[in-house]
């Protein structure tokens, strides 16, 4: 019975996800070269438009997320899939560059799905294999569908403008088919409830008491995971500048480059998915992202003294940094309410982080294209990881140490108060 349930969720929250990518990313594939509004370029406001919507997004989900009933889940996730293809079609029609607000339209249901995804899986004893497994979906996924979406340009000769919809068009029926399978999940088990303690909606007041109770250690993550996001987000959106500046061209790169990253991530994020006591996955994760932010500077460094190759650069680099970003999408969160007793979701935690997080995304790329417009792609991109991995490297000490400290005897007591009236 277990299995079959690890299978049917791996499946529904995967394909779930997969195909939201299908409505978000391949836009970005193509180049609209020469192509500029206001004096700037194209491409860059239709990132920016749609980041924004994504941003706001994230923003109201801290309410709506947190406080969503599961009787409503499925009806949400497809209103807001259809809502941004609607936004792709309208893309598709209205002349540029008035075409620009379609994007924003796009993104602003986009960044609800992941909250709606990972509440299905929260609360249980799979979660941590199950968040790894959603999580190595958007990895794969975002190289995947830009893929489709070159194909879509290049054999079905769509233009750049319907390309986005009618990749979308491809997914719709599948993502309907995942997101039935992701409903007819059983709820927790008692033994779920008791390793994870119970999941339930919060209130303003329940979430205001939430965020002051660890307000340092989460506001240094936020701001940990706003350069996550903005770097990670910027590394997904201009993959094909990157890959040109170092010399591949092949549609396959953005797959090829991607697939040892959400497997190598799946296998050790898994790993401390089985380790029973939250405290000490908890701690686990803080060693992940010491490794992560350090393989991200050793990578960078033996790249510029030419050492490794690009290839073999972009995927350990990919690796670290997705090493840091995979874990705050949820499974990070799972386990710190499970470790402390909070009475929550992990809806709120996970809203608080993206929204800082895309926030975050914006600024660096107004800061790349009207502060530092004359570094190329690759030389920002550089820049930026290092910046990354140093600040992360502080952050990540200091959240250690901080939570051990919190961890103490009273928790502990408050455990078995818990175990009993469970």
């Amino acid at each position: 019975m277990r299995l079959r349930f690890l299978l049917q969720a791996s499946i529904a929250a995967f394909g779930t996800y997969f195909c939201m990518y299908a409505f978000r990313k391949p836009f970005t594939v193509a180049t609209f070269a020469n192509e500029s509004f206001i004096g700037i370029d194209y491409k860059i406001l239709l990132i920016i438009a749609q980041v924004i919507g994504y941003t706001l997004s994230k923003f109201i989900g801290i309410r709506i997320i947190a406080e969503m009933k599961s009787s409503k889940r499925m009806m949400f996730l497809i209103g807001f899939i259809l809502f941004a293809e609607l936004a792709l079609l309208g893309f598709a029609t209205v002349p540029a560059p008035y075409n620009i607000v379609c994007l924003f339209f796009n993104g602003l249901p986009l960044g609800m799905i992941w909250g709606i995804v990972f509440s299905y899986l929260e609360g249980r004893k799979t979660t941590e294999l199950l968040g790894v497994i959603l999580s190595s979906s958007f990895i794969v996924s975002s190289g995947a569908v830009k893929s489709v979406g070159k194909i879509v340009l290049d054999t079905f000769h769509f233009n750049e403008y319907w390309m986005p919809f009618i990749t979308g068009g491809f997914f719709i029926i599948p993502l309907i088919f995942f997101a039935w399978l992701l409903e007819r999940l059983p709820e927790p088990t008692k033994e779920d409830k008791l390793l994870r303690t119970v999941r339930k909606p919060l209130d303003k007041t329940e979430r205001k008491r939430l965020f002051k109770k660890f307000a340092m250690p989460l506001t240094l993550i936020v701001f940990f995971f706003m350069l996550l996001t903005s770097i990670r987000d910027f590394r997904d959106n201009f993959a094909r500048e990157i890959w040109d500046a170092l010399g591949y061209e092949d549609a396959s790169i953005y797959s090829i480059s991607e697939i040892p990253i959400a497997i190598t991530v799946l296998i050790v994020l898994g790993f401390i998915g089985s380790v029973t006591k939250n405290f000490k996955a908890f701690m686990y994760y803080h060693y992940v992202l010491i490794i992560g932010c350090t393989s991200i500077i050793i990578s960078t460094l033996l790249f510029q003294q030419s050492l490794i190759s690009s290839l073999v650069w972009m995927t350990i680099s990919g690796l670290g940094l997705y090493s840091c970003y995979v874990p705050f999408n949820g499974i990070f969160f799972d386990r710190m309410i499970a470790t402390f007793k909070i009475k929550g979701n992990v809806g709120f935690l996970i809203y608080i982080a993206d929204a800082f997080g895309y926030l975050g995304s914006i600024l660096i790329l107004l800061y790349k294209n009207f502060g530092k417009g004359d570094i190329s792609w690759l030389s920002f991109f550089i820049t930026a990881l290092y910046f990354l991995a140093f600040i992360g490297l502080i952050i990540t000490t200091y959240c250690f140490q901080f939570f051990r400290k919190k961890y103490k005897k009273p928790i502990q007591i408050q455990e078995l108060i818990y175990e009993q009236q469970i």
